[in-house]
């Protein structure tokens, strides 16, 4: 157990005062205690509404803890997270829950202010192209490292999965691979990102094939240069609802056409539309895939997640698709790495006018 986690358990007997400084002396907002039995057995929380509450039913503040504990609390059991059980926690304002053993011991704390889900999956983020689309900026730098509002691009991508309990987040370079490499020395996110680099070039999947992935689950596949505010829970669970094999984030995207368009029998006209749009979806580059999938790839064999897809639904396998709802920009050109510098200062000036507000 970390320390953070120690910081956040009291004994039941201990009194109402002590639990108060304990309280204070938490950081953020992360104001819940649990509370421990003899055997280490976490038997319920304690907040200062709960100890305001009990003061008021006559409890004085040497009572012990036990006396003003809320027992009817929500926790996961480790091993065993339950998405719907985070969202109604998310819901309720709850902001830490506790993750229990099979005995009832305390083992970690989900903070849900930095923590919103925790996934089952892996995530692989491709990081090997040359960006010469926005060259001279990507001479000395990877696209994924250029920066956006103080942040690295791919950062922000790292952050959202971390967000979502991913731990297990690998990333395959190629062009200017040891700046990648350096710029992961560090965690982002709090999380230590594994680092492989393609001897040669294995198109926009085949670096999935040298990341070594759990025999069962699924994992996250995206390119490292997009910006998106897309739910990968939202993602997973539909994913896991229509049991995929693969499961690609697409973007609604429209065509219209300036001329009345004739439809045709023969030489016969048997209608026409003026000016017409027409409606489809494109990729977004961010795939959920089986990892028995992925594990069949050929290593060092070149293949691209469009041949990869056309492939997996040649030979029956099931492939659904998720609409992204939100941001998503592809920055593969300066016009697109000027909007998405726009759109990241007018997200972060809301967040101060919002802060302002408070």
């Amino acid at each position: 157990m970390s320390n953070a986690s120690q910081q956040h358990i009291i004994s039941h007997r201990a009194q109402l005062i002590d639990a108060l400084d304990r309280l204070n002396n938490l950081p953020g907002s992360d104001m819940t205690l649990f509370v421990e039995d003899d055997n280490g057995h976490i038997t319920g929380t304690l907040t200062d509404g709960d100890i305001r509450r009990a003061l008021l039913r006559g409890l004085r503040t040497d009572s012990k803890v036990a006396d003003a504990t809320y027992r009817d609390f929500k926790w996961i059991r480790q091993g065993d997270v339950d998405l719907d059980l985070l969202r109604q926690c998310r819901q309720r304002g709850i902001t830490v829950l506790p993750v229990l053993d099979g005995e009832g011991c305390l083992v970690d704390i989900i903070n849900l202010n930095t923590t919103r889900t925790i996934l089952p999956v892996s995530a692989i983020l491709m990081a090997g192209g040359k960006g010469e689309r926005l060259r001279p900026l990507t001479l000395d730098t990877p696209k994924p490292l250029l920066e956006i509002d103080g942040k690295a691009i791919i950062d922000y991508n790292v952050e959202a999965l971390a967000a979502c309990g991913i731990k297990d987040i690998n990333v395959c370079t190629r062009y200017l691979s040891e700046k990648i490499h350096d710029h992961f020395r560090q965690p982002v996110g709090g999380v230590m990102v594994n680092c492989v680099c393609e001897t040669k070039p294995l198109g926009t999947i085949g670096a999935a094939s040298l990341i070594d992935l759990p025999s069962e689950g699924s994992t996250i596949v995206m390119n490292s240069d997009l910006l998106t505010s897309l739910s990968f829970e939202d993602l997973y669970m539909r994913h896991v609802s229509e049991s995929a094999d693969i499961t690609v984030a697409v973007i609604p995207y429209q065509v219209s056409v300036p001329y009345a368009i004739l439809t045709t029998d023969g030489s016969r006209v048997t209608g026409i539309e003026e000016k017409p749009a027409y409606s489809y979806y494109a990729n977004a580059g961010i795939y959920l895939i089986t990892n028995r999938l992925l594990n069949n790839l050929n290593k060092d064999e070149r293949i691209d997640a469009t041949d990869f897809i056309q492939n997996a639904i040649a030979d029956g396998h099931k492939v659904v698709f998720f609409p992204v709802n939100g941001t998503w920009i592809d920055v593969g050109s300066p016009v697109d790495f000027s909007h998405a510098r726009e759109i990241m200062r007018h997200h972060r000036n809301m967040s101060d006018n919002n802060k302002h507000a408070q």
